[in-house]
């Protein structure tokens, strides 16, 4: 135990400490930019009305953007990994304002699936090398770095509809040239972290590359691995898809409660999912990420089995649960695929994000054509199971070890953005 104390002081000291200030910063854009990734689906009532659009026509509108903000997110991962680019945080929030500056103008079918995919581009440069950044920063702190990322990530994907609904709803489609102004912004921060990187990132990945270097498994045992990940994500995903986009018409249907009472369901859930996924990284810093992955997953099971069949008062408390529970799962899962595979931070971050977006519109989807057949209570009945699949978490290769990190030594304090 000794012997991996003093390892871990020595990685702590080459990351030079926990730089908050850059973490936070990333964190913020990255709530900036998922927001402007939710506006999307916010105008679809509009792009419906206008265009005379087909629900088909409507999906091959989410095709397009899942397809550039998923399947391109691992590709620009692994080229950051062997040619970093620091320049491209800021310059990728270019895609995004140009795709918001396409989609407030645009009167024809064809324009819209062009914003859609400029949209999936600014989302698919932004989180593999974010990702980088936030473990560039961590100082050792893995965990607590991706959580304080990620739930950027979640108020902005609150904040979206809520922004949708305060300014879009009321002044129509053009005003998401308004919302192109905030990537202006990101990209102004993003602009200084991004000096941070060259600055002072690149140097903490030469220093640390210097002291001792982890093992990668066996080829077999990180393939073993990265397919349980990816087996848990679409577990978590789907069931975190019917919370989020069919737990309002659930209230409603089963209950007879009003809007507001759903609504106020809902925003319960997602302030859960938030503090959950805060919660999340310290403790796999702390216990282990196989742990924090294994009660994540499964820990949820017993409840999300309970809750089709409470009552109305005791279905707000179960999501609550369910949400702080299942959220904590994701930080564990990013860092734990990072370890898995050494030198490959942005692949691995980039795939699981990219996984991660395409399981939450697949299922959204697939639940929707279910519940239209089925009836919302058949969906949740179903789903209600998917936490099970929690049981692979005892198969992952045992790579984690976290000893206590040490204080940070005097002159290593964080560095500013």
């Amino acid at each position: 135990m000794g012997g991996q104390t003093i390892t871990a002081n020595k990685q702590a000291q080459a990351a030079g400490g926990t730089a908050f200030g850059v973490i936070l910063a990333i964190s913020f854009c990255h709530l900036l930019n998922d927001m402007m990734q939710a506006l999307l689906p916010a105008i679809y009532p509009n792009l419906k009305a206008e265009l005379g659009l087909t629900f088909g026509q409507i999906g091959i509108v989410t095709l397009a953007y899942q397809v550039t903000a998923s399947i391109l997110q691992p590709m620009i991962g692994l080229y950051a990994d062997k040619r970093p680019t620091p320049m491209a945080l800021p310059f990728g929030t270019l895609f995004s304002l140009a795709g918001l500056a396409v989609l407030s103008v645009a009167h024809s079918y064809g324009l819209v699936v062009v914003g859609a995919c400029l949209l999936g581009m600014g989302s698919s440069v932004f989180h593999p090398e974010s990702s980088r950044v936030a473990r560039m920063a961590a100082g050792g702190r893995h965990g607590l770095a991706q959580s304080l990322f990620q739930v950027g990530g979640n108020a902005g994907s609150a904040l979206g509809p809520l922004a949708a609904a305060v300014v879009v709803v009321r002044w129509g489609q053009s005003s998401l040239m308004f919302f192109a102004l905030l990537a202006l912004l990101a990209g102004a921060i993003l602009w200084n972290v991004a000096q941070w990187y060259r600055t002072h990132g690149l140097a903490r990945l030469k220093a640390a590359a210097k002291g001792p270097q982890p093992v990668a498994p066996p080829s077999r045992q990180v393939v073993t691995g990265i397919s349980i990940l990816l087996a848990l994500i679409f577990s978590k995903y789907v069931y975190l898809a019917s919370l989020t986009n069919y737990l309002t018409f659930y209230m409603m249907e089963k209950f007879g409660s009003s809007v507001q009472g759903a609504q106020l369901h809902l925003f319960l859930f997602l302030g859960a999912v938030a503090a959950g996924t805060v919660a999340g990284g310290p403790l796999g810093d702390r216990f282990g990420r196989k742990y924090v992955i294994w009660f994540s997953i499964l820990g949820v099971l017993p409840f999300s089995l309970l809750l089709p069949f409470v009552g109305a008062f005791w279905t707000g408390p179960l999501v609550v649960i369910i949400g702080l529970i299942l959220a904590s799962a994701f930080p564990a899962i990013v860092v734990f695929a990072q370890e898995l595979a050494p030198g490959k931070v942005g692949m691995m971050s980039g795939l699981l994000f990219g996984f991660s977006f395409g399981m939450g519109g697949l299922g959204a989807a697939i639940l929707g054509v279910l519940a239209d057949k089925t009836g919302i209570e058949t969906v949740y009945r179903l789903c209600a199971f998917l936490p099970a699949i929690g049981l692979l978490a005892a198969f992952l290769p045992k790579i984690d070890k976290h000893p206590p990190l040490a204080p940070t030594p005097p002159g290593l304090e964080p560095e500013a953005v």
